[in-house]
């Protein structure tokens, strides 16, 4: 049982994962999360307002269940599986945190200090909105999200995604450690 409890080593999920794509790929499936946007608008009746939700969204339904159960299975992972939410980070991660002014750094995945409703400001929700937007239309313009391009692709042997992960990595690296910092509040 305390296997279940504990977060599984990369020599079990690894296998788990190719094994997924193995099977995604030999019933013809592509992997990617981004995608489902697209299959539920395209199910609620966006065809009607957009050419590009003008597809076969039937055929792509199991996306849908896919990240129902992502969703799903990370709340009852949350709530029933794990008891302690504490946080394993580097000495140095934590340090940096101190030096922004964090003081309940690994307490939890999501610092209160940074969620806590009471910390939102309209500034916040415009920054969310904005990175939300940027996040969207890169998935979009790339054809596809990390998932998509890192896991699905670079199995295809893919030279797009293999140059998207790459600008992935390069624009998240230039992202933390360039921009962010002179835009955080603390």
């Amino acid at each position: 049982m305390d296997f279940i409890l504990q977060p599984w080593p990369w020599y079990v999920v690894g296998p788990l994962i190719a094994l997924t794509m193995f099977l995604l790929l030999y019933f013809g499936k592509e992997f990617g999360v981004s995608n489902t946007l697209r299959v539920a608008c395209s199910a609620a009746g966006a065809q009607k307002f957009s050419e590009f939700f003008h597809w076969d969204w039937r055929s792509q339904k199991w996306n849908l269940i896919f990240v129902g159960g992502g969703v799903i299975g990370g709340f009852i992972s949350y709530m029933f599986l794990e008891a302690d939410h504490t946080v394993a980070l580097a000495s140095s991660t934590v340090e940096n945190m101190r030096d922004m002014g964090l003081t309940n750094i690994g307490e939890s995945y999501l610092p209160s200090q940074i969620f806590d409703p009471e910390e939102i400001t309209v500034g916040t929700v415009a920054y969310l909105i904005v990175a939300g937007f940027l996040v969207g239309f890169g998935a979009r313009y790339a054809g596809g999200c990390t998932s998509g391009h890192a896991i699905s692709g670079l199995a295809n042997l893919q030279l797009p995604s293999l140059i998207a992960v790459i600008g992935f990595f390069i624009g998240g690296m230039a992202m933390t450690y360039y921009i962010l910092p002179h835009i955080l509040p603390f």
